[in-house]
């Protein structure tokens, strides 16, 4: 069953409170005392809301063993980006598992990862469909406002926490020396929040490791900072796109451009694949190749699956389907180009990476970080121009006419131009519906 709107955010709000409940049980089992295990002031521990929408949108097809090893994936993969995010931005760790058997780096472990896939595997199965039957139990006025009362004071929650914690609130102290009263007692109130926030998140997680912040000057995008990620994007999406423009050649006989936008020979999501894959596994560059075939195997074939049943969700179309290869789970990954992905990590990794990278870091420091957001601009409108493209493409198709301006104009710009025998002509939205496999579906079909 799949859930959107309101849904997925009440099955947000509502595991990410039993994830605090959990977490709190057992932290209070373990100190003899009441412990907030929520990462921020009010009873949520959002982690486990994450992982719940990530694994129902993702996992809502799968079922048995498959349906436990995807549970394991995502919320391992979750859990693992949560620990490295932490350690980077504020230099501490909130758990580790080095005392444990089987553990990468402390971030996660074997045990661990069994029991969120159990935990996964019975939230996907049965979880959702009560949780969701006691939402609807409410009258649909008190569900929406109970909803957005809550979303709201969790968005003020972060924003205040993430304030506070990363020492913007130092602003108080002149505030204390303001003539007016209310600014004094706020001033003394947001002072006593932030020292109980951090006392309250030092004492639950039992920082285990404090990082000294080191300063570098001179290099553009050193390291694999935001900049570094930027720029990463753009190569993948570019290589993605050429890689795929070639196996298509060699596969279908044909050249066929691979772009999933309207301007430039950019794969959004070989481009996102890249960016994240680096970022997850920068720390481990240098590890075997072993090591980096099988994160890449198993990440990469989690990625593909959830890039699959989003743009099904979004778009209403399914770009790829594997169903005649053999290994295939529901259509959407299988499992040599899951060995595909491995290939390509290691490949990345020790071939391809530390030369982009030089070539980055070359950049002079203004001008890398201008053309980043230049790029970061342009890439926005390119995203934006071909949704209105592919929008209008289904409402063609629909035989709906151009009512407002942006359908006009999409129209003037965008035609539907069509096959002409086995070469594809200017029709960019049928490119990716093509060239993987015969027989693409659709879901009004």
């Amino acid at each position: 069953m799949q859930y959107i709107g309101y849904g997925l955010l009440w099955l947000f709000l509502a595991y990410s409170f039993l994830g605090w409940v959990l977490e709190t049980a057992a932290a209070a089992v373990k100190q003899k005392k009441f412990v907030n295990r929520g990462m921020i002031n009010g009873p949520f521990c959002i982690i486990y809301g994450t992982a719940a929408v990530l694994m129902s949108i993702g996992l809502h097809e799968v079922t048995g063993i498959w349906l436990f090893f995807g549970s394991v994936i995502y919320a391992v993969s979750l859990e693992w980006i949560a620990g490295h995010w932490i350690e980077k931005y504020y230099h501490e760790r909130w758990w580790d598992y080095s005392g444990i058997r089987w553990n990468l780096d402390g971030y996660i472990c074997l045990p661990m990862s069994l029991l969120w896939g159990v935990l996964g595997f019975f939230c996907v199965r049965w979880g959702n469909r009560i949780l969701i039957r006691l939402f609807d139990m409410l009258p649909v006025l008190l569900r929406n406002i109970l909803i957005w009362a809550l979303v709201v004071a969790l968005a003020v929650d972060v924003l205040a926490t993430y304030i506070l914690l990363t020492g913007k609130s130092g602003r108080l102290d002149r505030w204390e020396a303001a003539d007016n009263r209310f600014e004094q007692v706020s001033a003394r109130l947001g002072k006593w929040i932030s020292v109980q926030v951090e006392k309250r998140i030092h004492n639950a997680y039992h920082v285990v490791e404090q990082m000294e912040l080191e300063e570098v000057f001179g290099t553009f995008a050193e390291g694999c900072g935001f900049y570094k990620v930027v720029w990463l994007f753009f190569a993948g999406a570019f290589l993605g796109d050429i890689t795929e423009t070639i196996f298509c050649r060699i596969t279908a006989g044909v050249w066929m451009s691979r772009s999933s936008v309207v301007w430039g020979p950019f794969s959004i999501v070989w481009g996102l694949a890249i960016a994240l894959v680096t970022a997850m596994l920068y720390k481990y560059r240098n590890r075997s190749d072993g090591f980096l075939f099988l994160a890449g195997t198993f990440l990469g074939g989690a990625y593909e699956y959830f890039c699959s049943v989003f743009t099904e969700m979004v778009f209403g179309t399914v770009f790829w389907d594997y169903s005649e290869i053999p290994f295939n789970l529901g259509g959407r990954i299988n499992l040599l180009y899951c060995f595909f992905w491995g290939i390509a990590a290691v490949v990345w990794f020790k071939c391809c990476y530390p030369f982009i990278s030089r070539m980055i870091e070359r950049l002079p420091v203004i001008f890398g970080k201008v053309a980043t957001w230049a790029l970061i601009l342009f890439m926005c409108c390119n995203i934006t121009v071909s949704c209105m493209a592919l929008a209008r493409y289904g409402e063609r198709q629909e035989g709906l006419p151009a009512k407002e301006s942006w359908q006009v104009w999409t129209d003037a710009h965008f035609e539907d131009r069509g096959w002409s025998g086995s070469i594809p002509t200017r029709s960019w939205w049928n490119k990716p519906l093509r060239c993987k496999q015969q027989g693409i579906k659709s879901l009004k079909e």
